[in-house]
């Protein structure tokens, strides 16, 4: 058989395109995806996957605490509240030059997307009033913008869009029925109350969750039901393994096993077709050969850098060698997939 023949031979054996899984989606349904052999899952993902994004496109963003430690709520996986030991001190908000130094960096070492993360609970007016400075700063050097800044009120998002705000990142963490295990100082309609008036401001939506908290497999479907209900559902989806810092309520947990990260990864791929879903938080923790496999499950966006707020992740160049060894290619433009229904 000669080489054009094969190539003839692989053409022909390639999975048919087909429409997405559309919504809505109950969490019997995500549960019986999660249940599935896992080489059936993938295979499923990396065809919904490719039929939506280019081929080995991901998404570098970086994240910034802009504002650190002290934060009045107990979620309990945070080691920025100020109800837990955990050596991490309270700070103000950064200066201008500061933060657009850090942005350039990011820029610099391949970033698209710059994120800034402040420990609040809910910001002020005054609060709102200098991150949008920040906002527009970042934005000047042709990043994409992302915020995070707990609870927002209707005002706070108009004038953050008004500043050139891209997206804003406010998880769901997990499940309704497992959430005031982790944490009681807010609601779930709180968080939910907080991405309407972010949709309602033309921002776009970064939402997902934590793996790995006690959780039961239901709680991690109802986690991804939640998210793919949304109407629309988040251009952004980041899913985050646990990191287990001393101090926190949540530290003793046990770690979630790779192969059931994988499954999360997959599954919100096959329910939230145009969305990055972003591998997160506990890169570190997973080393290659796993983070290889979440990138075969869709995921198409990686938080790029030394730090994720107060915690570790890999560095630009680990990062750099694995994209490089997996074939994978930073993302250069700004614009979202033609026909995305995020």
């Amino acid at each position: 058989m000669g080489a054009n023949d094969l190539q003839q031979t692989i053409t022909l054996h390639r999975p048919a395109k087909a429409a997405a899984p559309q919504g809505p989606w109950t969490v019997e349904a995500i549960q019986a995806l999660l249940d599935k052999p896992l080489m059936d899952l993938l295979f499923e993902a990396q065809t919904v996957h490719r039929q939506h994004f280019p081929e080995g496109d991901i998404e570098l963003a970086t994240l910034l605490s802009v504002k650190t430690g002290g934060c009045p709520e107990n979620c309990g996986y945070c080691p920025q509240s100020a109800e837990f030991d955990t050596g991490v001190k309270a700070q103000k908000l950064m200066e201008v030059d500061e933060v657009v130094r850090a942005a350039r960096a990011a820029k610099d070492a391949g970033a698209t997307r710059f994120c800034m993360g402040a420990a609040w609970r809910a910001p002020k007016d005054r609060d709102v009033e200098k991150v949008a400075v920040l906002v527009e700063a970042v934005k000047g050097l042709g990043l994409q913008t992302c915020a995070t800044l707990g609870m927002l009120e209707p005002h706070h998002a108009h004038q953050l869009k008004a500043a050139g705000l891209d997206y804003y990142n406010h998880n769901l963490d997990t499940a309704p029925e497992y959430y005031t295990d982790v944490v009681d100082t807010r609601t779930y309609q709180d968080r939910l109350d907080t991405l309407a008036h972010v949709r309602s401001a033309g921002i776009s939506v970064c939402c997902g969750g934590i793996v790995g908290m006690g959780e039961q497999p239901v709680h991690r479907a109802g986690l991804i039901a939640q998210l793919a209900n949304l109407s629309p559902y988040p251009e952004s989806v980041p899913i985050n393994s646990l990191v287990r810092v001393p101090g926190t309520p949540l530290a003793d947990s046990e770690p979630v096993d790779p192969f059931d990260f994988v499954r999360m990864i997959a599954v919100a791929r096959i329910t939230m077709p145009t969305a990055r879903v972003r591998l997160s938080a506990g890169r570190q923790q997973m080393g290659d050969a796993v983070q290889a496999l979440c990138f075969m499950a869709g995921a198409n966006s990686i938080f790029y850098g030394d730090k994720l707020l107060v915690t570790g992740n890999p560095d630009v160049e680990a990062d750099t060698v694995l994209l490089r060894k997996l074939g994978l290619n930073a993302r250069q433009v700004q614009e979202q997939p033609e026909g995305c229904a995020a």
